[in-house]
């Protein structure tokens, strides 16, 4: 357990994140913002007249989107952060426990055992890494037209289109998931937390 006093008088908290997985999140966060907000900005006409420049805001949205994968595999150099990976691919019997408990919507904290992520946020790390993969890929058959045939891009511009709002929806529960757990969010944010709330919410992490 790493422990430290983040100010006199204060009781001192647990190390959550290092700095690699908190810059991962920090950078993916704003590409996936920038992308959110210039696919509305290229869809929602009422925005599209607001912003104008449509080829530039096409052009950022393919670059931010191209550079998605970049944080994660940049910090894959660091040991601590290929651990946190390591942490979000492993499901256990006790994750299976907490989405039972999440689907009878218990918030007990003893009725959802979790290790250092619970089974949400193993969830939902899978998923939003599978359709940045699916983004990516029907994005490139949409900018490279030459190499694919009609019938293919039609089928990606109609993919990519119905997951980008599949997951402006999922990232908006994410924020507002995030704004309920103000300690979570302190974790993220310095890399450490409280004792008390890693006990409750963490009960089988091993820090």
């Amino acid at each position: 357990m790493s422990l430290r006093a983040d100010t006199p008088g204060r009781t001192a908290g647990v190390r959550r994140f290092g700095p690699a997985t908190r810059w991962v999140h920090r950078t993916t966060a704003a590409l996936m913002g920038v992308c959110v907000v210039t696919a509305a900005c290229l869809y929602v006409p009422q925005l599209a007249e607001l912003v104008g420049r449509r080829e530039l805001v096409v052009r950022v949205h393919e670059w931010a989107g191209l550079a998605l994968p970049v944080p994660v595999l940049a910090a894959l150099a660091s040991r601590a952060f290929r651990a946190d990976l390591g942490f979000l691919n492993r499901f256990g019997p006790h994750d299976r426990v907490w989405l039972r408990a999440a689907f009878r919507r218990d918030k007990r904290a003893a009725s959802r055992p979790a290790g250092k992520f619970n089974a949400g946020q193993k969830i939902y790390a899978a998923w939003l890494a599978g359709a940045t993969l699916v983004m990516l890929g029907t994005g490139l058959m949409m900018w490279f037209t030459q190499l694919t045939p009609l019938v293919w891009r039609t089928s990606a511009t109609f993919v990519h289109d119905w997951l980008a709002l599949t997951i402006g929806i999922v990232l908006a529960g994410h924020i507002g998931m995030a704004l309920g757990d103000p300690e979570a969010r302190r974790g993220m944010r310095t890399g450490v937390v409280s004792r008390e709330w890693a006990e409750r919410e963490h009960s089988l992490w091993r820090h």
